[in-house]
């Protein structure tokens, strides 16, 4: 079975390239969800969330996610110690997840900073999703209902498609100049065969 990486920058539009995997029958693990769960579910995460950032940091029981986002995307090394954090326990639920979709051809593990954080090196190929900056910007403050500035304080916690692209053995242009699917297919093909 074949590990297969799914990143790109944020806005790029990897989640809608992922359900085109999962409609073709590819497991996908989605790492953002992931760690989304451990923030809300392990203990050990939350009281380490609460002696580094406030008690102030749960509400109801719930991560108070746009304190998060504030704090980490304004500060990197408050982003280093959450990443040191909920990285290593999202791979160890993708390792599990991943034996148990063992039978399939190849599976994907989809991660926003897959390569910024070293992970694409477990992997046996890398799906880059690019888009030009601006498109991404317009998507993203349109999804998270957030400003310019606060978009563009997300990217620069990432790599730019320059700096990825050698990394990547597919990349997928969403632009929205070229059709998804054949693209897709084409990918499926060559990762089955």
């Amino acid at each position: 079975m074949k590990t297969v990486g799914l990143t790109g920058g944020i806005g790029s539009g990897k989640s809608v390239i992922a359900k085109i995997f999962m409609n073709l029958g590819t497991p996908v693990f989605d790492a953002d969800t992931e760690g989304g769960k451990i923030l809300d579910e392990d203990l050990q995460v939350r009281q380490q969330m609460m002696e580094w950032f406030g008690a102030d940091i749960y509400s109801k029981g719930k991560p108070d996610r746009q304190k998060i986002a504030g704090i980490v995307f304004n500060d990197p090394q408050a982003l280093q110690r959450l990443n040191s954090l909920i990285h290593p326990a999202v791979m160890n639920r993708f390792l599990a997840w991943r034996l148990e979709n063992q039978s399939s051809p190849y599976v994907i593990h989809e991660a926003a900073i897959l390569i910024e954080t070293g992970l694409f090196r477990h992997m046996d190929y890398i799906i880059l999703v690019t888009a030009p900056e601006e498109i991404r910007i317009q998507r993203v403050k349109h999804r998270d209902r957030i400003d310019e500035e606060a978009v563009r304080r997300r990217m620069q916690n990432q790599w730019s498609d320059e700096q990825k692209c050698p990394l990547a053995s597919f990349i997928i242009d969403n632009s929205g100049e070229s059709a998804l699917l054949p693209r897709v297919l084409e990918i499926h093909k060559k990762l089955i065969g």
